[in-house]
Parts: structure tokens; C-alpha cells; sequence
């Protein structure tokens, strides 16, 4: 039986190392983060405390703690950005 020509496998060479870069937010993030929470929640709390008979809270209704709660998954959403 013929012999089986031997390949020549060349020498491994892993991939160059990457100095991994860190993620870095931008300036602007963590406080428009608190901002939005802070807001949010102010929101909510004047809707219930005046008990909606604040002049510009009065014409939106029930439709004030929609505002508030997006406000406050707005700073969720932000914070999940936040490295």
C-alpha cells in the first residue's frame, strides 16, 4: 500500500491581543438619568398631593401619571446606557 503524502501544517499564531477599550458614558447621561427619575416622580407626587386641581395638571387628567411613569422608565432606559 502506497504511503500518504504528510502535509505540512503550519505553526499556530494566535490573533493579536487588543488592549480592550472601557466604555465610557457620555457627561450628559448620569444627570439627565436623575433628572428624568427626579422629575417623574415629582410629577406623580404634585398629581396626587393637589389632587389634580393644579391649572395645567387639571387639563390633562389621568393622563398625568402616564407622564410621570414615562418620565421614570425614560431614566430606566437611561440607566441601562450608563457604563
Amino acid at each position: 500500500m502506497p504511503k500518504s503524502r504528510v502535509r505540512k501544517k503550519q505553526v499556530y499564531t494566535p490573533p493579536p491581543t487588543r488592549s480592550p477599550k472601557r466604555a465610557v458614558s457620555p457627561p450628559w447621561l448620569a444627570p439627565t438619568m436623575i433628572a428624568c427619575f427626579l422629575i417623574g416622580l415629582a410629577w406623580i407626587s404634585l398629581y396626587y398631593v393637589t389632587q389634580s386641581n393644579m391649572p395645567g395638571l387639571s387639563a390633562l387628567g389621568g393622563w398625568n401619571l402616564v407622564c410621570g411613569f414615562g418620565l421614570i422608565v425614560a431614566g430606566v432606559v437611561l440607566a441601562t446606557r450608563w457604563r
